[in-house]
């Protein structure tokens, strides 16, 4: 059942459908929201909305699809739909996103840079325990995700560390 209904739809600010300009919101609302905008590296997408009041923001593609994040060495997992609450540094109340933790796929409920001096971004499912990586693992540099922190494509940790299970 979709979470996203026609009374949402009527208050969005933004409402966008079909797969170019989908891609291109969603990529420019989290560079808006100082996030790496590779975050949601979703395919066929058919639908986004924004509704600016509360922060709501919701995501949807044909089927689900899973990512590799080949900078970190991390799958992710995205559902057909996705919806969370965004604000500056900030994904909250994230549904439809997953992450493998030793051979199990854990939701994430969280997603927030953390303030200097670290400045990593951190990863978190509803239990409370978090990883964090370098922001740079999810930046895109161009069309095809380029290669944003250097180092060799593929190979885990070419972008900083892989941060503790706390």
């Amino acid at each position: 059942m979709s979470i996203v209904i026609d009374e949402l739809r009527a208050k969005a600010d933004e409402l966008c459908h079909g797969e170019a300009i989908c891609q291109e919101k969603s990529k420019f609302l989290l560079t808006e929201k100082g996030l790496p905008n590779g975050l949601l590296p979703m395919k066929d997408m058919l639908e986004c909305g924004y509704i600016k009041e509360t922060g709501f923001v919701w995501l949807k593609q044909k089927k689900s699809t899973t990512h590799k994040f080949e900078k970190v060495g991390r799958l992710g997992s995205y559902a057909t739909e996705i919806t969370a609450y965004v604000e500056k540094g900030k994904i909250k109340k994230l549904t439809g996103v997953k992450t493998k933790e030793l051979m199990v796929w854990v939701s994430l409920s969280d997603i927030y840079l953390h303030e200097p001096p670290t400045g990593k971004i951190a990863f978190k499912p509803p239990t409370g325990l978090f990883r964090t990586f370098s922001p740079l693992a999810f930046e895109l540099d161009g069309p095809d995700g380029g290669n944003a922190c250097g180092g060799t494509q593929g190979r885990p940790g070419t972008c900083g560390s892989l941060g503790s299970l706390l």
